[in-house]
């Protein structure tokens, strides 16, 4: 159904150009998790879904300032909201937690289930 889920939110035609991201995504330039949105991402919306994972795993979702608000609303209304954190201090955390033999975490991701 068209505008029910954040993939289908609209990007802005006021995106302000020093924050979108025009080369190819990576780690290294990772954007907004909202459909057509090429900025920069600067939140990391962590979520799960009690019906299909347990309660300690996290999925995320990326967010720039412009859809921070529109994705959390849409993951918290289904309860699966569980925190929102900015990117910088969840890379931290994920430095800070990464097993010392180099086995590392893809890091935050896009929408999915």
């Amino acid at each position: 159904m068209p505008g029910s889920s954040p993939r289908g939110c609209s990007a802005s035609p006021f995106v302000d150009n020093d924050h979108v991201i025009h080369g190819p995504v990576s780690e290294d330039n990772p954007i907004c998790s909202a459909k057509g949105c090429r900025a920069a991402a600067v939140w990391v919306l962590a979520w799960n879904n009690p019906k299909l994972h347990t309660p300690e795993r996290r999925k995320t979702w990326l967010a720039c300032e412009e859809h921070r608000e529109h994705l959390s609303q849409f993951l918290g209304v289904r309860g699966f909201l569980k925190d929102v954190v900015t990117l910088a201090a969840w890379e931290a955390e994920q430095a800070a937690n990464r097993p010392a033999d180099g086995d590392t975490d893809d890091g935050p991701a896009g929408p999915s289930a």
